[in-house]
């Protein structure tokens, strides 16, 4: 009822007739802001955490009923859109405090989701009962943070597959921790990736690759501790850049002036 209030307060404005709508700018820095009227202000600039939400399968090639529930993809575009980072939750973690990680791989959310969470599910599966492995069910909420902290702290890498959206404040979360990502998925789009390269601080896997049995473990402990240094010290320059914080405004200028 909100979603619609808006929407129909901005469209009787003098402003959105004038253009249709294509001068107006939407910040959605969560997955379901606007869901319910996202046909209607799609003509508009978006800035959104990712485009999962919006995709819309072609059901000639797909069996999943679920993706009836899919917005149409063209009503999203980098052309014309901006994926922004989620706000992540947990409390910055300076280069200069790190201390030893004794965990390989921290997982820490809900095992069941739709969409794309399949992966996840069999993941889990996968992963629970591996050595070195910690897979926790919840959330970094009120009651959920400090386990989560201390997950994400004592944890060489992080572990981040798609759940309802293809991202999450998981991964910033990862990154405020220094623990270092590690994406499993196929098609992903992240913020400011014409700026940054995040292959300096993740380590990017193939859905194929991870669901084979042993495959992902064995790949990670393959990293050596000078290889593992250097992500957490790529990641600890970044980590400004994805504070929405007034006094960090300037971090992205910042960054650029760093390394052009």
């Amino acid at each position: 009822m909100r979603q619609k209030m808006v929407i129909d307060l901005v469209k009787n404005s003098e402003a959105w007739k004038k253009s249709g709508g294509r001068d107006h700018v939407f910040v959605l820095t969560d997955p379901v802001a606007m869901w319910h009227v996202k046909d209607e202000i799609a003509p508009a600039v978006l800035l959104v955490v990712d485009f999962g939400g919006w995709y819309r399968l072609d059901s000639k090639t797909s069996n999943d009923s679920s993706s009836d529930l899919m917005i149409h993809h063209t009503q999203v575009s980098l052309l014309k859109d901006v994926i922004v980072p989620y706000t992540y939750l947990l409390p910055r973690l300076h280069l200069s405090e790190n201390q030893k990680r004794d965990t390989l791989l921290y997982f820490k959310g809900a095992k069941h989701r739709h969409r794309g969470g399949i992966v996840r599910e069999k993941l889990w599966d996968l992963l629970i009962n591996v050595p070195g492995v910690v897979m926790e069910e919840g959330f970094p909420n009120a009651t959920g943070k400090e386990q989560s902290i201390r997950g994400m702290r004592k944890s060489e890498f992080c572990l981040h597959p798609a759940g309802d959206t293809p991202t999450s404040c998981r991964l910033f979360d990862a990154i405020q921790s220094l623990c270092i990502p590690v994406i499993v998925s196929d098609n992903i789009e992240l913020p400011f990736e014409g700026l940054l390269d995040y292959s300096e601080f993740s380590v990017f896997v193939a859905v194929s690759d991870a669901l084979r049995p042993n495959w992902l473990v064995n790949h990670l402990r393959s990293y050596s501790s000078e290889q593992k240094d250097r992500y957490r010290q790529n990641m600890a320059r970044v980590q400004p850049i994805f504070q929405y914080e007034n006094d960090h405004l300037g971090a992205l200028v910042q960054y650029l002036q760093m390394v052009l």
